[in-house]
């Protein structure tokens, strides 16, 4: 197989199995390297994704162990800003899951949080996927950062979550049981589109905001983002003109450094989830992205939700909650085998 490209497949909401497989693929050629088979998998290959220890191998090396917990944990962090910041709105909480652990063996998953950058809605939209997240074994951290009304907008929304997302390494200190180089991070709306802009930080310039990170998330999914944000903007979104201070041509060179479609990185692994009913944030924000990252020889996959707006794509009643657990799981680098390990012990 052809490690510098992968089909972008186009699929609905049906087999699981389907959406399983496609997302552990993306996650085999994080590195470049050849999707695992079996007998990759038994090779002792350090980059293989069944490597990865499940809990039942860490209880058996004591002396390794880091962390012990008979609950999942949760604990809010602040995080350091730049400049003055705001403690009622710099912090992130982070999800520790129960069970005794080794150095290095739990997957992170960072989540932003969206609200068209607006100060309504809070990080707490994203719980649901916290507490389910950590319960299959990862480890969460919930970010919250400042939004237009609340002392955010252009450019503070985005040096905070830039600010927030390199504490990451500072957690990491403290709790060395998660790892930190190869992660997820998930974004929904206006968190799509930080999620996507936070895994392609490595990219700008030294006089753009958010340069030089700290901590590199190299797996994305995106949650009814916005990802073609000229597109977006142009088609009646002023939400996106409203954060950034400006229509694309008042201000090209912001739009130029933060939108997806125009930093898309064809090393970075993304997946792309779209209500098929969504009317706030148009499907077609995904299906141009993903076209995108096509024409890039990029590694990507858009999943189109049958029935889902935009609220209920990240709402437990949704029907097609669970399968987006399944596929946020496996692009943080677990597969299901592994899964039934953690879950029978």
């Amino acid at each position: 197989m052809d490690t510098t490209r992968t089909r972008i497949n186009r699929h609905r909401f049906k087999a699981m199995g389907a959406i399983a497989c496609s997302v552990t693929l993306l996650a085999a050629c994080t590195s470049g390297s050849e999707p695992e088979t079996e007998s990759s998998a038994s090779s002792g290959d350090p980059s293989s994704v069944s490597t990865q220890p499940t809990v039942s191998e860490n209880v058996e090396a004591d002396a390794d162990i880091v962390a012990d917990r008979d609950e999942p944990e949760k604990t809010r962090v602040q995080y350091p800003t730049e400049g003055e910041g705001d403690p009622n709105q710099n912090w992130g909480d982070l999800y520790l899951p129960a069970g005794q652990h080794k150095e290095d063996s739990i997957p992170l998953v960072v989540l932003i949080h969206g609200g068209s950058w607006a100060s309504q809605l809070g990080a707490e939209v994203m719980n649901t996927y916290a507490e389910d997240l950590v319960d299959r074994g990862m480890a969460v951290y919930n970010i919250e950062y400042r939004r237009v009304d609340s002392g955010g907008g252009w450019p503070t929304t985005f040096s905070d979550v830039a600010s927030a997302l390199d504490y990451v390494v500072d957690l990491n200190e403290k709790h060395p049981e998660f790892t930190i180089d190869d992660e997820l991070v998930v974004g929904h709306s206006a968190g799509a589109q930080l999620a996507m802009w936070a895994g392609t930080r490595h990219s700008l310039s030294q006089d753009e905001v958010g340069n030089d990170p700290k901590f590199r998330p190299k797996r994305v999914v995106s949650l009814a983002g916005p990802l073609d944000m000229i597109y977006a903007a142009q088609h009646g979104d002023d939400r996106i003109v409203k954060v950034l201070g400006g229509t694309p041509e008042e201000i090209p060179d912001r739009y130029e450094s933060v939108d997806p479609i125009q930093n898309i990185d064809p090393s970075i692994p993304v997946v792309a989830i779209h209500g098929t009913n969504d009317t706030m944030v148009s499907p077609e924000n995904s299906m141009r992205y993903i076209d995108a990252v096509e024409e890039a020889d990029g590694i990507g996959d858009l999943v189109m939700a049958d029935g889902d707006d935009h609220v209920s794509l990240v709402s437990g009643d949704s029907r097609h909650y669970q399968k987006i657990l399944d596929i946020i799981t496996d692009a943080s680098g677990k597969t299901i085998d592994e899964l039934d390990d953690l879950y029978s012990n």
